[in-house]
């Protein structure tokens, strides 16, 4: 008789979660920015063409390294 190989599956409850919060992470971590820009670029600036996602990460890197950045 063969055994069959049992694979170690999340119960189909546990996806729902799991993408919840994947998305919280991602939300969290900033992975997420281009998407939320290309949302919000799309409801309010929809005439105007949308940075791709390199001018998207260089202006975000310009944005976070200008200026000063401390307390005092």
């Amino acid at each position: 008789m063969a055994r069959q190989a049992r694979q170690a599956r999340p119960a189909p409850r546990l996806w729902p979660r799991l993408a919840s919060l994947w998305g919280v992470l991602r939300a969290l971590s900033g992975d997420d920015a281009y998407e939320r820009y290309r949302a919000h670029h799309a409801a309010r600036h929809a005439g105007e063409p949308p940075m791709s996602r390199r001018e998207f990460c260089a202006d975000a890197e310009r944005r976070k390294w200008s200026g000063v950045n401390r307390c005092c």
